[in-house]
């Protein structure tokens, strides 16, 4: 579903000279699993996201969304995608309902189809509140709301959620977490990134670990933990890091 081969996204600074913020990375997320990118921040997580979803374009390598290339097919890869972030922009002067119907429309659904996929989504996310409400009166958790039903509303294979829960309270990142897993069992291919241990643990089925523009490991979370003999993910993340900050750094790399 998702296939990253050799991806490099390289920078040049004519003061500090050339910035490497994704260093040959590679990996595959599937259909049905939720694949976790894990890393601090500034490890590159988001601009494999920004690249993945045809924000940026690669240095090097190969990326593809649902057999898409992102360069050459970036417009059918937006189709086949979803994009959740706590960054996600919500319109102050639009309500939930004209925001969700906006995105629909420029993802040329029909009007009848899209009514009915909204109707599903707004009772699917007890949207009920912020349905008539401005974007600039709603809480934090509803603009959330707002932004995975706009992510949503063209029933993509593929969905990012980067960083999603950040800023959110316990409730509104638990109805995140929640609806992430729903996606996975309807067969969704998801990848989330984040830098909550909590999160990772309690949803994902396969992670990498990312540090300075690389990935250092990637496998099952329990696998991992065996594999580099640690008690749990945050002392495998820890041992990880660490073992990577005491090597030289070739080039400049890691830069979000």
């Amino acid at each position: 579903m998702i296939h990253v081969r050799q991806l490099v996204k390289a920078y040049e600074d004519p003061a500090a000279g050339k910035f490497v913020a994704v260093d040959s990375v590679t990996f595959d997320a599937l259909p049905g699993q939720i694949f976790g990118l894990l890393g601090p921040n500034g490890a590159g997580k988001t601009t494999v996201l920004r690249i993945l979803s045809t924000l940026l374009k690669p240095t090097s390598g190969l990326v593809s969304v649902n057999g898409y290339d992102t360069v050459a097919d970036a417009e059918d890869v937006r189709r086949h995608l979803g994009f959740v972030s706590t960054n996600t922009a919500i319109y102050d002067r639009m309500t939930g309902w004209e925001m969700v119907r906006h995105f629909g429309r420029l993802y040329g659904m029909p009007e009848r189809i899209l009514a009915e996929r909204m109707e599903e989504l707004f009772e699917r996310f007890h949207m009920g509140r912020c349905r008539n409400l401005l974007g600039g009166k709603m809480s934090t958790g509803m603009k959330q709301k707002v932004s995975i039903a706009r992510a949503m509303v063209h029933d993509p294979p593929v969905l990012i959620f980067d960083e999603a829960t950040s800023g959110l309270d316990i409730l509104a990142a638990r109805e995140v977490l929640d609806t992430v897993q729903m996606l996975r069992d309807q067969g969704k291919c998801i990848v989330f990134s984040s830098h909550i241990m909590s999160e990772v643990k309690r949803i994902c089925d396969y992670v990498a670990v990312m540090h300075r523009g690389r990935i250092l490991a990637t496998g099952t979370i329990q696998g991992l933990i065996e594999q580099y003999n640690q008690n749990d993910l945050e002392e495998l993340f820890y041992q990880l890091v660490s073992m990577d900050n005491s090597k030289p750094v070739l080039g400049k790399t890691g830069i979000a």
